[in-house]
């Protein structure tokens, strides 16, 4: 099966062609193995606690209803699972899906501000936008004329933090988290043909469960629907909530993910992850939801070493963390309260691990080249920053900063 839908813009593709699907289908038994697999259920448990903790904590502070909150979890984790599944298949790529997390902290504070309808309509705004911008053809233009060195030197810069979380775990729970990097090692040393986190991972749950580290006592589930709501529009909602998140879906997570993947050699169809970004932001409005895109943190993690050698079978991960990041949106109302039992330590141990491989081709591909080093340095420093500006998160204006100082600085690279 192949698709190229053209646009106005010199017969730019809307959405580029892949394998297809039946090609997906024919192959995912024999890319299906122990590392694919734990990739997958290593970004999926990412996925599905710290950030779905930062929806919860912004459902709190906007005071939504249970109800609202379930279902803006529902939209946001069973479209973004879909997304992975749509994309893994067709393009057999690991392009994940899942939903803004900038966004959601964001929406930390902006919520307060507005009704919930206003909100939901601001979300559908934000998604039209972003799939014009999708349909225009010029995200797929201004991606490709960013140097390579500084997109990966953005991905390095944001991605440093997950790095950093394995030593600060490791000092804030030593048992849980310090049993599951030595497992790492021991795993990494013993057989690398099975991908250490699964070692890791199987540990820490062990140390966990032996040294009490689940809240089995805070869990109490009840079944509760998603539901479906009615947008309201207003100016002040559409400048407040439409405009930075349509700007977050963007700059923070497709940009992330276009330089993961480009960092393990793919050729990311991004006009496509735009399109898909769009149509996953109009379809979660309606049931509450801010927007299910391409995730950039899970790409990293399905994308790396850790999911296996074979590059063209790594999409099987993204396959696996779909169907499980759906699958938690599907029973948010009953996983909840498991999530908020799962010691955060462990989960950071295990998100820091899986960013290893990917940040060190990020730092690779960023500074061993001779061109572009100051427009590589300013946007590293940027992205490791946290810079926020006008709502609108560090890696976006990572890489404004980064081409920036490469035209004032060095403009004969972009010449040569």
């Amino acid at each position: 099966m192949s698709v190229v839908i053209k646009t106005s813009l010199k017969n730019e593709p809307v959405w580029e062609k892949g394998p297809g699907f039946q090609e997906g289908l024919r192959d995912l038994r024999s890319k299906l193995n122990a590392n694919t697999f734990t990739a997958g259920v290593v970004a999926a448990i990412f996925g599905c606690t710290g950030p779905a903790l930062i929806v919860m904590n912004a459902a709190q502070n906007g005071k939504l209803t249970d109800a609202q909150t379930i279902s803006w979890l529902f939209s946001v984790y069973f479209f973004g699972g879909l997304i992975s599944i749509i994309l893994g298949f067709y393009y057999k790529m690991p392009i994940n899906g899942a939903y803004s997390i900038p966004g959601a902290v964001m929406l930390a504070s902006a919520l307060p501000l507005f009704s919930f309808n206003e909100a939901v309509g601001a979300y559908f705004i934000a998604g039209v936008l972003v799939l014009l911008l999708g349909f225009s053809g010029l995200i797929g233009r201004v991606m490709r004329w960013i140097p390579l060195p500084i997109v990966m030197a953005m991905i390095a810069g944001a991605m440093f933090r997950f790095g950093l979380e394995i030593v600060t775990s490791a000092q804030k729970a030593p048992v849980i988290a310090g049993a599951a990097l030595a497992a790492y090692f021991i795993g990494y040393r013993l057989n690398k043909k099975i991908s250490p986190i699964l070692w890791s991972l199987i540990v820490g749950v062990v140390a966990a469960l032996l040294t009490g580290g689940f809240e089995f006592e805070n869990i109490k589930i009840a079944w509760i629907m998603p539901r479906i709501f009615a947008p309201t529009f207003s100016m002040g909602a559409f400048f407040g909530i439409a405009i930075p998140l349509a700007v977050l879906v963007i700059g923070a997570e497709n940009a992330q993910a276009y330089g993961v993947l480009t960092a393990q050699g793919y050729k990311a169809p991004i006009n496509a992850m735009t399109v898909i970004s769009g149509i996953g932001g109009i379809v979660t409005s309606f049931f509450g939801g801010h927007n299910a895109n391409i995730a950039g943190p899970m790409t990293a993690i399905c994308s790396s070493e850790e999911a296996g050698p074979d590059k063209s079978g790594r999409y099987a991960a993204t396959i696996v963390n779909g169907i499980l990041f759906g699958s938690f949106g599907l029973f948010a109302s009953a996983a909840v309260p498991f999530v908020k039992a799962l010691p955060s330590n462990l989960v950071s141990m295990l998100a820091g691990l899986a960013m290893i491989g990917v940040l060190i081709s990020a730092f690779e591909q960023a500074f061993a080249a001779r061109k572009f080093k100051f427009g590589a340095f300013f946007a590293l420093i940027i992205a490791m920053s946290g810079l926020t500006l006008f709502k609108i998160s560090a890696p976006f204006w990572s890489l404004v900063g980064g081409v920036l100082a490469s035209l004032i600085m060095e403009p004969d690279d972009f010449e040569r």
